[in-house]
C-alpha cells in the first residue's frame, strides 16, 4: 500500500493521471444489465401506444371487417333473424369509437 501512495504522489507531481488500475488498485466488479432490467427499461423509453378514433364506420371497417366490440357484447338483432358474432373484441378500440355504436350494443359499426 506505501508502494501504491509513492506511485501516486510521484504522478501528481509530474502531473500525470492514473487510473485506479494503473495505481494498483482493485476494479471493482460491473456485472452486465440482465435481460429483465433491459426490457424494463427499453419499455419505460417506449411512447404509448394511441388507440385511434376512426373518422366513420367506413374507416374502422377497414381495420375491423364486421366491426369491434367490447368484451361481453352481444349484437342486438333488430330486423334481422342472426346477431353479428364476427365482430373483434377490443374494449379498448370500442370506448375510442363507442360513437359509432347507433344502437348501443356494445358492438360500434356492425355489419349485419
Amino acid at each position: 500500500m506505501r508502494i501504491s501512495r509513492i506511485v501516486i504522489s510521484a504522478a501528481i507531481a509530474v502531473g500525470l493521471s492514473l487510473t485506479p488500475a494503473a495505481a494498483g488498485f482493485a476494479q471493482p466488479e460491473v456485472s452486465a444489465p440482465t435481460a429483465a432490467s433491459a426490457t424494463q427499461s427499453d419499455a419505460a423509453t417506449k411512447t404509448p401506444t394511441t388507440l385511434k378514433e376512426y373518422k366513420n364506420c367506413t374507416a374502422l371497417q377497414k381495420k375491423y371487417p364486421h366491426g369491434v366490440g367490447k368484451k361481453g357484447a352481444k349484437d342486438k338483432v333488430r330486423g334481422s333473424t342472426k346477431p353479428v358474432k364476427t365482430f373483434a373484441v377490443n374494449t379498448k378500440v370500442y370506448n375510442q369509437n363507442k360513437k359509432s355504436d347507433r344502437d348501443k350494443d356494445g358492438v360500434a359499426c356492425e355489419k349485419k
